[in-house]
C-alpha cells in the first residue's frame, strides 16, 4: 500500500511539472482572450421592468381589467388591525353557494377615500357555474383583507362593509 501511495504521489508531482496535454492543470490553457468593443454602459436596474404597465402583479392592479364579482350574501365580521403605515381591514362573510373564489373588498367610494367620514367597501366574489347551493356554513365562509394607508384613514371615522343582505360597520378608535 505504501508503494502504491508513493508512486501515485511521485507521478502526480511529476505530471504537474510537465507542460503536456496529459496535465489536468493545462486543460484550460488553450483559451484565448478575445477583445470586444464596448459601448458606454447604460445604467439599467434589473428590478424595474421595461414596460411598467406590465408586471407580475398587473392582473391584480390593472385598472383596465373589469372585476366581475357579485356581492356575497352576508358579512359576519369586520376587524381592523393596526399595522405600521395604516391598518388591515379583514372581513368575513358567508356565501349562498360553495366554491366562491377571487373574493375582494371593492371600494364603493371613489379612490377609496372616505366620504363624510365613512369609508365603504363591498364584499364581492365570483360564483362558479354549477356550484351546489347551501351546504355547511364552514364551507361557504370566506375571508378577505385589504391594506388601508394612513392617508386613506386620515378622514375616516367609520368603516362600512356591505353585502347583499346586510352591512357591518366598525368605528375607528
Amino acid at each position: 500500500m505504501r508503494i502504491l501511495t508513493t508512486s501515485l504521489l511521485v507521478a502526480t508531482l511529476g505530471l504537474t511539472a510537465c507542460n503536456s496535454r496529459i496535465n489536468p492543470v493545462n486543460w484550460g490553457s488553450g483559451n484565448q482572450a478575445v477583445s470586444t468593443s464596448q459601448t458606454a454602459p447604460e445604467e439599467i436596474n434589473p428590478l424595474i421592468p421595461e414596460n411598467p404597465r406590465r408586471n407580475i402583479l398587473s392582473s391584480l392592479t390593472n385598472p383596465d381589467v373589469e372585476y366581475l364579482g357579485t356581492p356575497i350574501e352576508q358579512v359576519t365580521e369586520v376587524v381592523v388591525e393596526s399595522v405600521p403605515g395604516g391598518a388591515i381591514l379583514v372581513a368575513t362573510g358567508v356565501s349562498s353557494i360553495q366554491g366562491i373564489y377571487d373574493v375582494r373588498l371593492t371600494p364603493s367610494n371613489i379612490d377609496a377615500v372616505a366620504e363624510d367620514g365613512v369609508l365603504t367597501f363591498r364584499l364581492e366574489g365570483i360564483y362558479p357555474e354549477g356550484a351546489p347551493r347551501g351546504g355547511p356554513e364552514r364551507l361557504r365562509t370566506v375571508n378577505v383583507g385589504v391594506k388601508l394607508t394612513d392617508n386613506q384613514l386620515a378622514d375616516t371615522r367609520v368603516i362600512r362593509v356591505e353585502a347583499r343582505q346586510n352591512a357591518q360597520t366598525t368605528r375607528r378608535r
